[in-house]
């Protein structure tokens, strides 16, 4: 069972049992809450698991939050996250509401929830945008190296709730992010979009300083996640989060960034002398994050894990990593290669 602990303008309170977290939100839902298994804090009238549906209380439902100016109100989804290592995240939509998500992504879904594939992000589908708008959406995609294609999936039913479940690609960790708790707007790698509630925007982000660019481990081009929704984000690993004062830096390797907010500063440092560069397996640049904003940072990146393994993998003659003077002979001898 979790423990559950509440928040009211700053002031902590808990921890709760399930019987009595609900009761608490019942009486006071303008608050936030969290337990083990979320990656933040989030609105207590956003958590299912404490709505009045799942008691037998009558916890009011509270009015949404106007929509940010200038921007498509997305999708009100719950979910809930299964798993430590080899996560996925199951989605609940009511009827008329949508999720996005990259394509093969999908693990199950209920009978009620329909599949359209779309070209962009999604954000367009429902009738707002025209063939333009969702070309433009396609384009951008194509250009951070991911299809021109998502994938809409949405509850056809005429009642009840359905649900639809992703899965994430590699051993990792699932985070999800509340848009409107940071600006509208958060920056992250090409590839770690996984879903999101219909109306977020998946757009471009151009690092404009060339050597940030070149040397710091993202590219010329990064993503950025635009709206005022849900939207779920995968990384290698275990995920950090780290919230950086004003001026307040970090230095991270340049492969384990995975997103921060805009307000955020991206930009790189040599590692010191020659001899750490050249034998210090980190190579020549560290990324530097400044304040203020919140960073996400992966134990894991992608691209590690397949050069170990990549490294790790029976060649003719041995590998080029083995130290040992029988080269693949040595490794079949210990027991580390098989025939």
């Amino acid at each position: 069972m979790h423990q559950w602990y509440l928040s009211y303008n700053g002031k902590q309170v808990g921890p709760f049992d399930q019987a009595a977290a609900i009761a608490q939100a019942a009486r006071d839902s303008n608050g936030f809450c969290w337990r083990q298994g979320f990656a933040e804090w989030i609105p207590i009238a956003s958590c299912a698991e404490l709505r009045a549906e799942s008691s037998a209380g009558n916890m009011p439902v509270p009015m949404p939050a106007p929509p940010m100016a200038g921007a498509q109100r997305a999708d009100q989804i719950d979910y809930r996250i299964y798993g430590e290592d080899m996560q996925f995240v199951e989605i609940e939509l009511d009827p008329g509401e949508s999720a996005v998500a990259e394509a093969g992504t999908l693990m199950y879904k209920d009978a009620t929830v329909s599949m359209e594939t779309v070209f962009g992000d999604g954000s367009a589908s429902s009738g707002t945008g025209g063939f333009m708008d969702k070309l433009v959406g396609a384009g951008k995609r194509l250009i951070t190296g991911e299809s021109l294609f998502t994938t809409v999936f949405s509850h056809a039913g005429g009642s009840g709730k359905a649900k639809v479940a992703f899965a994430a690609p590699y051993p990792g960790t699932i985070v999800p992010m509340t848009l409107s708790n940071y600006g509208g707007k958060i920056i992250c790698q090409k590839d770690s979009f996984l879903c999101a509630a219909r109306g977020v925007s998946i757009g471009l982000f151009f690092q404009k300083k060339i050597m940030t660019a070149l040397f710091g481990g993202e590219g010329f081009i990064m993503q950025k996640l635009e709206g005022d929704g849900l939207v779920f984000v995968h990384a290698g690993g275990t995920i950090v989060e780290r919230e950086l004062a004003a001026g307040e830096r970090i230095d991270v390797d340049t492969g384990c960034v995975v997103a921060m907010t805009s307000s955020v500063n991206f930009d790189l440092q040599t590692v010191g002398s020659v001899k750490s560069a050249l034998f210090g397996g980190e190579g020549v640049f560290l990324a530097t994050l400044t304040g203020p904003g919140k960073v996400w940072i992966q134990s894991l990146p992608f691209s590690r894990l397949a050069g170990r393994m990549f490294s790790a993998a029976y060649q003719k003659g041995g590998g080029k990593d083995e130290g040992s003077v029988l080269g693949g002979l040595g490794g079949l001898i210990s027991g580390d290669r098989g025939f």
